[in-house]
């Protein structure tokens, strides 16, 4: 039972109790008071036990000092002396005489005759209703003001448990103001110390859960690294262009960072962001003056900026501007370019695969036009090459135009006994004497089926600078593709004009990436025994990759191995990397193969690898690529 219920039903049973016992008190002193005036009446009866009057005369003695509900007197001898007054039965006046039932009734012989009387206690009983009444009504009095003052203070609980109620059913959407101190006083205020305990707990778990629902969003919808909206939203951008009912033009610009690959191989991943950043920031820079700009980060690589309410006349002012922005950053990281630009134009409607086509399309073609530039693709026409074909086209003629020049960057040997070599690593260009990405030029070989071509050039090219150059001295590493050293012509040959430059081909060290040669270990372990039997030897680069590393030392056998720069990078502080490197070096140094560590960047790391005992170090701590120059001698 609730105790609203069960406390008036509670007081009303203590209530009656207490009047039941005044009523048992009163009841029993009556009785005894009556008791006591019975006996009195008796011992006062003794003064008349000779009596021999009438009973008229007696009662008037006696009713003098008695009250009497019955008096009888009976004559032996003499019926006229015979007196009755009053009824045996009570005349009860008052409902609650019978609570009080009371026997004073008396028989005595007296000398001649035979008295019976009944006192009266009428008087006596209405003073003892009387009183009950009283306390009564005092008692129901009482229980109605404390009743009522229950009332009130239930009506005043339930409406602060309403209020508390009130307050937790608003704790999850923090809507409900700072709790009232006269709404939750007294008794109640743990419970406003808990609540606002909990207000405070609450809101701090929202917020924290506000910033990781932050942190999910950004990841999610903006890249980290460069604060662009990522590809989901791109592609929200995308669906939003082909809607026909939205009215909306502008241009589209695809900037490719094309040397991120390249940075990310020589520098590591580190420097590849902080390389993504800054092209990011030279976007940022060059649309300062088109407030509705909205950039992207679509892929690794590639940026796409809608600049909506322009024409496309128009565009090439910001395309200037961008490319002034990326020529001066290009200065101060020193490589062959750093990002190029496609331009195309948008309008409601728009076919979202079309778009792309055309803007990488553009961007294909900003790339055969050298560093940092830029091209502006209104429509596609059948009269003109574009993309991929204009790639074939600009392969074919620097192939044809031995459009190629030399940088190198050493190996630093950890031992005297060590010998090393410079790599190698070919630059192209144009016909207007403008370098292209070399990566995006080895892809679109790989494309086209050009890269065997590619790497005769860069063999024949190699051969022709050392045989013109005798003051180069020392070993050169040459980058190779695993496709051209699985080719058995290929394979063929190499080994021909190698085998008519012995002397040069002794100096030569072929590079190939793992991976590919672990595509084929049969044409792989081939292409070492044939280099080897020209004089050459092999170095295996971005090596460690693959779970068969250690079953690739002894399949193929080759004479370096280049360790993968994610090795290199933090080396320092990751315990995991020094055990791999450190079982590296056994295992090769027992079957005689050469460890050289990449991407060297930091002290700390050189020392670390050297007390691993490394053959050789190669990174931008050790030395930058430079330009090959007739005055590099070892």
């Amino acid at each position: 039972m609730a105790m609203s219920k069960s406390y008036p039903v509670f007081l009303l049973l203590i209530f009656l109790a207490l009047l039941g016992w005044f009523y048992q008190s009163q009841n029993s002193q009556l009785q005894i008071q009556q008791q006591q005036e019975l006996d009195g009446f008796k011992k006062h009866l003794g003064g008349f036990a000779q009596w021999q009057g009438s009973g008229a005369e007696l009662y008037q003695l006696l009713s003098s000092d008695y009250r009497f509900q019955f008096f009888q007197y009976v004559d032996d001898t003499d019926g006229e002396l015979n007196h009755t007054e009053g009824s045996l039965t009570a005349k009860d006046d008052h409902p609650l005489a019978g609570l009080f039932p009371l026997n004073l009734a008396h028989t005595q012989k007296i000398a001649t005759g035979r008295l019976q009387i009944k006192l009266s206690a009428n008087q006596a009983i209405e003073e003892a209703i009387n009183n009950t009444e009283k306390l009564g009504l005092m008692l129901l009095v009482a229980y109605l003001i404390l009743l009522g003052i229950f009332v009130a203070l239930m009506a005043r609980m339930k409406a602060t448990i309403g209020y508390a109620a009130q307050y937790i059913s608003h704790l999850p959407d923090m809507s409900f103001s700072a709790i009232a101190t006269s709404k939750l006083s007294g008794e109640m205020s743990p419970i406003k110390l808990a609540l606002e305990e909990c207000r405070t707990q609450l809101k701090t778990q929202l917020d924290k859960l506000t910033q990781e629902n932050e942190k999910l969003h950004r990841a999610a919808y903006q890249d980290p690294i460069t604060g662009f909206g990522s590809r989901p939203r791109f592609t929200s951008k995308l669906e939003n262009i082909s809607q026909p009912n939205v009215p909306q033009l502008g241009l589209l610009a695809m900037v490719k960072a094309t040397e991120l690959a390249h940075v990310n191989q020589l520098q590591g991943r580190t420097a590849g962001d902080d390389y993504l950043s800054n092209v990011a920031n030279c976007i940022r820079k060059a649309c300062s003056k088109y407030p509705n700009a909205e950039c992207f980060r679509v892929s690794s690589a590639d940026f796409a900026v809608f600049i909506p309410d322009v024409v496309i006349k128009d565009g090439s002012k910001f395309l200037e501007q961008l490319k002034i922005f990326l020529d001066e950053y290009q200065q101060i990281i020193k490589t062959e370019s750093t990002a190029h630009t496609g331009l195309v134009p948008y309008q409601q409607g728009a076919n979202p695969v079309t778009l792309l086509t055309l803007a990488d399309t553009a961007v294909s073609i900003a790339q055969t036009l050298g560093p940092n530039s830029y091209h502006i693709q209104e429509k596609l026409n059948g009269d003109e090459h574009f993309g991929d074909d204009r790639w074939k086209l600009a392969i074919l003629d620097l192939i044809t135009r031995q459009a190629l020049k030399f940088y190198q960057q050493p190996i630093q040997p950890c031992r005297n006994d060590v010998e090393v070599y410079r790599e190698l690593l070919a630059r192209f260009y144009n016909s207007e004497g403008k370098f292209l990405p070399t990566t995006t030029v080895i892809a679109m070989a790989e494309r086209h089926g050009l890269s065997t071509e590619l790497d005769k050039l860069v063999v024949i090219s190699t051969l022709k600078m050392l045989k013109e150059n005798p003051t180069f001295s020392g070993n050169f590493g040459i980058n190779m593709s695993a496709f051209s050293a699985h080719q058995e012509l290929f394979v063929g040959w190499l080994k021909d004009i190698l085998g008519k430059h012995k002397s040069i081909a002794s100096r030569l060290v072929f590079e190939i990436n793992e991976a590919g040669m672990q595509a084929n270990l049969g044409a792989s372990f081939k292409f070492v025994r044939e280099v080897h039997s020209v004089g050459a030897r092999v170095s295996i680069e971005r090596f460690g990759m693959s779970f068969t590393s250690f079953k690739f030392f002894n399949e193929v056998r080759p004479d370096y191995i280049k360790l993968d720069g994610s090795y290199s990078t933090a080396i320092d502080e990751d315990s995991n990397n020094k055990f791999f490197v450190r079982m590296m070096v056994d295992v090769a140094r027992r079957i005689g193969i050469r460890v050289i560590a990449t991407s060297v960047e930091r002290q700390e790391e050189k020392l670390t690898l050297e007390k691993l005992l490394v053959d050789g170090l190669q990174g931008y701590y050790i030395a930058q690529p430079q330009a090959l120059t007739i005055s590099d001698q070892v």
